[in-house]
């Protein structure tokens, strides 16, 4: 870790940390999924792709005559990129990382990531590529794809999977192309309620999604009272509407869905039903919550959030016909040559690695520790006098409705940034602006990964509520009523009269932090 100085940790050998403590929590944290690299070896694997002990020996010449190069590593071809990525390593270790999108990949995944794997074209699926060599790239995809369906639980005669689509927004209208034709009818949880953008979003003025511009797109919503979908207004509306496809899943949605409920609304209107599990495919694999394949006809899923591979995306399909659609071939053509080139077979390396791990008892024994430390994070929450969206959660995330506090997610996000807590502003139910939204979205998954417990996520609680008071005295201080009055005097020196206040905030954000290790790095 270079200036950080975070020590070398063994497999099975408590990890031990100089510098500042926090009281009460622990100084050693126990990892057995890594082994000794020093720095220098780590950049020499991942970078070069050269086996580290080769490392002494001098960078080859490689070319002929007159266009030759040196082969160098990162840091000597060029210092510029190798600073950026040094800074945010800092930043990334420093941080109280609670963006619910976001993990922290392991070692494995990386090397494989930055292998010689990304030097190969392979468009078209195994024993079908349009260029040659491609003989080992057949059998890493399909043991990427068996890995797949084992890590899910599926039976390779009722279920199928690509695993080259780019991510879950691309993985979604790979789909949408597949089953529908220009203008048909989709229904999908509107943004405001926790939605994500590739479900159709739009607003009176502005087709904001590129699945809202081609496709017709009516949303359902949430009970505004409770926090549930509501899933009789969403059979009212489906039965006016006539959708083509209902679409489950959510980038902010604290609870499971109702996919029996879901299943016979779909079945009822003749439209197929999809679940984008990109935020909670981690949660599934380990069963920790409710299986979505049981009811759908696609499944979609990124691969780095909960899961925590590499980024890149997953669609699975039943492999008979629904509504009389050839779903596999469907959405094989959909994505190659439909929408997609050659496949990264980088990513879907990280991806084999990812899903071998996702099918060993510690991933499930992980995955229930990011549904315990939410639900800690949202009952010390509830204690301090927060309001949530749908009153708690069943997985990875809580969504907090600031209004009542009279105070936005967009200035809460940025006084929490400055205290190296990492959050995102979001959209609650009966917001108006996506841009100053009235709730904050915080999520488990990351720093589950590095080790924090339930002691850890009710110290974040009271960290995000210290913030929170920062940033209403702060705002109480700015003369102007528009956010950009707010974000001009915070970064001011001589007008933000709360620097210190932050900064020991900050500061003591970092000594809780920088006790646990940082998967990879």
């Amino acid at each position: 870790m270079g200036s950080i100085q975070q020590p070398i940790w063994t497999k099975g050998s408590p990890f031990s940390v100089k510098g500042p403590s926090f009281s009460g929590l622990p100084h050693h944290v126990k990892l057995s999924f890594v082994k000794p690299c020093k720095s220098s070896q780590l950049e020499g694997s991942l970078v070069t792709g050269r086996n580290p002990s080769s490392l002494s020996v001098p960078a080859p010449e490689i070319g002929g005559s007159g266009s030759s190069f040196i082969d160098h590593g990162l840091s000597e071809a060029d210092p510029e990129v190798q600073t950026i990525i040094h800074k945010e390593k800092q930043r990334q270790f420093r941080s109280l990382e609670l963006i619910a999108s976001e993990n922290f990949t392991s070692r494995a995944v990386m090397e494989a990531v930055g292998s010689c794997l990304t030097n190969k074209y392979s468009e078209g699926l195994p024993g079908k590529r349009y260029y040659g060599g491609n003989e080992y790239i057949d059998e890493l995809e399909i043991l990427c794809q068996e890995r797949a369906l084992a890590a899910f639980h599926l039976d390779e005669k009722n279920w199928g999977v690509n695993v080259q689509p780019l991510s879950g927004s691309p993985a979604n209208f790979e789909v949408y192309t597949a089953l529908l034709k220009p203008h048909d009818r989709i229904m999908g949880l509107d943004l405001p309620h926790g939605g994500h953008l590739s479900h159709g979003f739009m607003t009176p003025k502005r087709r904001v999604s590129g699945t809202s511009i081609y496709f017709e797109s009516m949303p359902y919503r949430l009970d505004e009272s409770t926090g549930l979908v509501d899933y009789d207004m969403l059979e009212k509306t489906a039965t006016l509407f006539r959708p083509k496809l209902i679409i489950a899943g959510a980038s902010a949605y604290p609870r499971d869905f109702d996919y029996p409920r879901m299943r016979k609304i779909a079945d009822a209107v003749g439209s197929f039903l999809m679940m984008d599990m990109a935020h909670i495919s981690g949660l599934v694999a380990a069963s920790v919550v409710a299986d979505p394949f049981e009811y759908c006809d696609i499944v979609t899923t990124t691969t780095h959030k909960s899961l925590r591979g590499p980024r890149g995306g997953m669609i699975f399909f039943k492999r008979e016909p629904v509504l009389g659609v050839d779903l596999e071939s469907a959405i094989n053509n959909a994505v190659f040559p439909g929408l997609q080139g050659g496949p990264h077979n980088h990513t879907i390396g990280g991806l084999a690695v990812c899903l071998k791990y996702a099918q060993a008892p510690e991933f499930r024994s992980y995955q229930n520790k990011v549904v315990s430390n939410c639900r800690a994070l949202a009952s010390r929450l509830i204690e301090l006098g927060y309001t949530l969206v749908s009153g708690g959660s069943d997985n990875h995330l809580v969504l907090v409705d600031l209004r009542p506090l009279g105070i936005d997610g967009a200035r809460v996000e940025k006084i929490l940034d400055m205290a190296s807590i990492t959050l995102n502003k979001n959209s609650v139910p009966g917001d108006k602006s996506a841009l100053v939204p009235g709730g904050i979205r915080i999520g488990s998954p990351a720093m589950t990964t590095r080790g924090f417990t339930e002691k850890e996520f009710i110290a974040t609680a009271d960290f995000i509520h210290e913030g929170v008071q920062i940033t209403l005295d702060a705002k109480r201080s700015v003369s102007g009523s528009k956010l950009q009055d707010f974000m001009k005097f915070v970064g001011s020196p001589s007008d933000f009269t709360l620097t210190d206040q932050v900064s020991d905030l900050r500061r003591r954000v970092e000594a809780l932090t920088t006790q646990f290790p940082l998967p990879g790095l």
